[in-house]
């Protein structure tokens, strides 16, 4: 067990007076009781074991004498110092022993803190499989700031005894399918080498390589199959890995490479390399041979991205442009200036909408839908609007496509729900039309909003028409009809916005059963000088009033425009010819 050589100098000489008094007040220790601390931890007769003392002050470990015999180091280099001693342990363990030691603060600097982890062990650089479990166990005493300054252990190897719970570590580590790396694991694995990179100012590399065919072999030979595909491919890759490479499943269809001590080059030459081993010789499953192939995505680290998600980002964008291709290739990752500040525009876009919900910065705007025969505004659209962090107000097209693409149009529409109910309870004379995007066609919490917001009022419901764009109603038909029936259950209308712009098919329309057409600007703007859009224009109102529905043109402009469409029968016009639309709170009853 552990010997008094094992004790720094100053632990050692706890008791000379010439030695610090803090130093042994700060760690409770003196020569005569470390081996006690070290003999307290449970011995087990089947295992290898060897004990050790850190300073964690200078890094530097003192080793019972049979350390390197245990843990097969030819080196006493390799364990000499924390940081030594931590290159060993496979990547995606190196978190394990950190968190064991350095993820507390405490002020027992008496008795100390206990810790305990397990981690696997790769001595003199050799390959993972030579590699072996060990228990790492004992005391940690903290300095004046409650981190660690000093440690006391035991390592065992860990053989037969600990098999159930190896099986256990290996589950929390590895992908039940491929036996690779899973993503947790993966992810872990990363981070270390690029810390190591970043600290040693080194270059290595992410690759990212997908099964292009694997959807179409699901379908055609069922899941099984596409199992046995994706198993085969994760063997093809392993056995083309470097020693210092390390290979997980990221998804499903989806590996990932880290390679140490790597640069452009030699990370072409890996993806070639994985991309030849699939490719060269059809993959045997229950189904007969398979014809494989994938593309790989890469990014060389930290000169192109210096954090784990940044890295996994670049590569899979790499990746999207491999599989853009029509054939197998590797696509290293290139800046786009573009591309990067398009994604961070949506980025701060999305924060902007996500923040001004909860802040109550979106506001209505309200244009008007004039009668064609009165020339009175009866309905008002309601057009949202968002005040971003400095004071500016937003207009819709500025932040919708973008809310819709993040997945945020259902509270982008709740919100406005909201405040268009509050304005419809505040003007008994108001009628409002509201847009909802696709997604809330199928959300039957918006629903259940619209119910709790109007208390099921019939005198407010009577007053709301919902618009829904032609291309997201036909999207999904079946789904679109439900939505309509049960808002006109409620009393709302129902209108289709921007007709015409897509798939126009009135035989769908009348399945819909809306109540009021809205014909795409596009027919409108230049309507005086395009006869076709003239007949087209005709045509559509003649249809809708034969299926009883009302008519709305949008982006109106000018005199003869309207005097074509009043012509021609619409119901309702509405655009810029009746001004600009107007805050909310600025509307007045009668304009």
């Amino acid at each position: 067990m552990a010997s008094p050589s094992l004790v720094p100098e100053r632990i050692a000489r706890a008791d000379d007076p010439t030695s610090p008094a803090e130093d042994h007040v700060a760690f409770g220790l003196d020569r005569r009781n470390i081996s006690d601390v070290l003999d307290s931890v449970e011995s087990l007769s089947d295992i290898e074991e060897t004990s050790y003392a850190w300073n964690l002050r200078t890094d530097h470990i003192d080793w019972e004498p049979n350390a390197m015999s245990v843990l097969g180091i030819s080196d006493p280099a390799k364990i000499a110092t924390g940081h030594a001693f931590q290159s060993l342990i496979v990547h995606e363990h190196v978190n394990r022993r950190s968190e064991a030691i350095f993820g507390k603060v405490s002020s027992e600097r008496v008795r100390g803190v206990p810790y305990r982890t397990q981690y696997r062990l790769i001595p003199n650089a050799s390959t993972v499989h030579d590699s072996f479990h060990l228990e790492d166990q004992g005391r940690w005493w903290p300095g004046v700031d409650g981190r660690p300054e000093y440690a006391q252990g035991v390592l065992r190897v860990t053989n037969a005894h600990y098999m159930q719970e190896q099986r256990c570590l290996h589950a929390a580590d590895f992908d039940e399918l491929t036996g690779q790396l899973n993503r947790i694991r993966l992810t872990q694995a990363l981070a270390s080498v690029l810390e190591t990179a970043i600290s040693d100012k080194t270059t290595c590399g992410l690759l990212i390589v997908a099964i292009n065919n694997l959807g179409i072999i699901n379908s055609t030979y069922g899941f099984d199959a596409g199992d046995e595909a994706i198993t085969a491919v994760g063997r093809r890759m392993n056995a083309k890995l470097r020693e210092t490479d390390v290979l997980g499943r990221y998804a499903s269809n989806k590996f990932a490479v880290v390679m140490k001590d790597c640069g452009p080059g030699a990370l072409r030459l890996g993806a070639e390399r994985f991309m030849k081993a699939v490719r060269d010789h059809s993959i045997s499953t229950s189904v007969g041979p398979l014809a494989i192939t994938v593309s790989v995505g890469g990014v060389v680290i930290p000169d192109q991205a210096t954090t784990v998600q940044q890295s996994i980002d670049c590569a899979l964008r790499a990746l999207d442009r491999a599989k853009s291709k029509r054939f197998e290739c590797f696509m290293p990752y290139e800046i786009n200036t573009d591309i990067d500040f398009a994604r961070h525009r949506s980025k701060a876009i999305a924060d902007d909408v996500i923040a001004a919900i909860d802040n109550h910065r979106m506001q209505l705007a309200l244009q008007p839908l004039v009668n064609a025969k009165t020339g009175q505004p009866e309905i008002y659209e309601c057009l949202l609007r968002m005040k971003n962090s400095s004071g500016q107000v937003v207009s819709a097209g500025e932040f919708i496509p973008i809310a819709e693409q993040l997945g945020l149009s259902r509270l982008v529409d709740r919100r406005t729900l909201e405040l268009a109910v509050e304005l419809l309870k505040q003007h008994q004379d108001m009628t409002l039309s509201i847009n909802v995007s696709g997604l809330t066609c199928t959300d039957h919490a918006w629903l259940l909003a619209l119910q709790k917001l109007t208390g099921m009022r019939r005198d407010i419901l009577s007053r709301i028409i919902i618009e829904i764009t032609e291309t997201a109603a036909l999207q999904d038909i079946d789904q679109s009809i439900n939505f309509v029936d049960m808002l006109k259950d409620l009393g709302c209308r129902v209108a289709i916005d921007d007709f015409g712009a897509g798939y126009t098919s009135f035989k769908n329309l009348k399945l819909l059963n809306v109540d009021m057409v809205k014909i795409d600007g596009a027919f409108v703007k230049n309507l005086a000088e395009d006869a076709s859009d003239q007949m087209f224009i005709k045509t559509m109102i003649e249809l809708a009033k034969n299926f009883g529905m009302e008519t709305v043109a949008e982006w109106v402009g000018d005199e003869k425009t309207i005097e074509l469409l009043t012509d021609a029968g619409i119901t309702y016009l509405q655009g810029f010819h009746y001004g600009q639309p107007f805050a909310a709170e600025d509307y007045k009853p009668g304009t």
